[in-house]
């Protein structure tokens, strides 16, 4: 084989790995966040015995959370499976769970129709699309960082977390165009559940994509050398607890920006600010671009400095981008309100975007799939399972300010961690 032939074969390769990342965590995102706007939107009154709307948006909130609890279980599991048998079958899996979870959402019965049956059922099924994305993220990450060229991980780590702003794209989007062509009687009664069954689509298409693939040099090399550990998490936790903790730690920050700006913003500025639900949805959409910047430049940066400054730069502008959160949002400015937003996510794309390629660096490669996954999802649990309920109570009762306060102060935490960690493998 010509090295020409060599280098348009790890060029078409390269290509395919890419794909595979990004399409799995496009549509895991898109899963994700469907729920996330719909328990913003519709999932209190239909869900949740007739209350205060406040009340009922919390109950939808804390069914949200739900699932941040199960990511650390599903990052247990399939990363176990991802260190020991491979990164391309369990991607395969965790992708059919978060699907079949998402799906049969659409076709759950509400409380009036099924009493408490049906938040219960609602319940177990976002625990099922929480297990899943605990193990969708980790290894997409590997598989784009484990098969980058040299001088690439940085570049390569981002394109997974792409998935992010265009599964939150299509998300938000398909329930905008839903609101502009439904009546609210039509939205209520069956229109949220065509996003939820729109993913059946989406799915499919990324399992053709990821079958496709061969393992990671990376996990051959490790199987060449050893065999797999037996208990990847034991290996884990008694070799790399430092790395654990600081990993959990160093994606608060990331979580609390996201879902302050998404979840808390959407219920909170179309009830209690009172803009119109398809007038801000197409703010958030608009904002999200600048997430996708965010994303793009970090990846850039980190391969000329390197992952850690990127993190620590972004996390400190989290830090002070807080205090704009009460004078902006509070202004009684559609327009000021997407400033602000838009502004939060560039440096919340900033933390995320690394974070491809620098928690797995924290890890060797037999137990990577493992370490990189507990480390993202348990920040998850702290930094993101409780933002929307703490922040909707933060603002009841004392005010946007306090929310403010709360986003800095996951700015301040992340920055910290990241101070005190280097990468220990590459």
């Amino acid at each position: 084989m010509t090295s020409e032939t060599k280098s348009t074969s790890a060029f078409v390769s390269n290509q395919r790995v890419l794909w595979a990342s990004l399409a799995g965590t496009s549509i895991e995102f898109y899963d994700f966040y469907i729920y996330a706007t719909a328990a913003s939107l519709v999932f209190g009154p239909l869900f949740f015995p007739s209350t205060s709307p406040s009340a009922q948006l919390m109950s939808a909130y804390a069914t949200f959370s739900l699932a941040f609890v199960a990511r650390p279980l599903g990052a247990i599991v399939f990363g176990h499976f991802g260190d020991r048998i491979g990164r391309k079958s369990t991607l395969v899996a965790s992708l059919l769970l978060m699907g079949v979870s998402t799906v049969a959402i659409a076709f759950l019965p509400t409380f009036e129709t099924a009493g408490w049956l049906a938040p219960f059922a609602l319940c177990v099924l976002r625990f099922g699309q929480g297990f899943g994305l605990g193990g969708e993220w980790g290894g997409a990450a590997l598989l784009a960082v484990e098969n980058a060229p040299a001088g690439y991980r940085g570049r390569f780590g981002m394109v997974p977390q792409l998935g992010a702003p265009i599964g939150f794209i299509f998300a938000n989007g398909l329930f905008l165009v839903l609101g502009l062509v439904l009546t609210q009687q039509q939205y209520i009664a069956w229109g949220w559940r065509l996003p939820f069954m729109a993913s059946a689509v989406l799915v499919a298409m990324g399992l053709w994509i990821r079958l496709k693939l061969t393992e990671t040099p990376a996990f051959a090399a490790a199987l060449a050398e050893a065999p797999p550990p037996k208990v990847p998490l034991a290996d884990v936790l008694r070799e790399y607890p430092r790395e654990v903790i600081g990993g959990v730690f160093g994606v608060v920050a990331t979580f609390a920006i996201f879902y302050i700006t998404t979840a808390f913003a959407l219920g909170y500025g179309t009830t209690t600010l009172g803009y119109p639900r398809e007038t801000f949805l197409a703010v958030q959409l608009g904002s999200i671009l600048f997430m996708a910047f965010g994303i793009l430049l970090s990846g850039a940066l980190s391969d000329r400095f390197d992952e850690r400054r990127v993190l620590m730069f972004a996390c400190g502008g989290a830090a002070l981008i807080g205090f704009l959160l009460a004078p902006m949002m509070g202004s009684g400015s559609l327009a000021m309100t997407g400033v602000f937003l838009s502004g939060a996510l560039v440096f919340m794309g900033m933390t995320y975007g690394p974070l491809g390629a620098w928690l797995p660096g924290l890890f060797p490669a037999r137990v990577r799939y493992t370490g990189a996954s507990i480390a993202f999802n348990v920040g998850g649990i702290l930094g993101g399972a409780l933002t929307p309920i703490v922040a909707q109570a933060l603002a009841t009762n004392g005010g946007l300010v306090n929310v403010g306060y709360y986003l800095s102060a996951t700015g301040l935490i992340s920055f910290i961690a990241l101070l005190a960690l280097k990468r220990r493998s590459a």
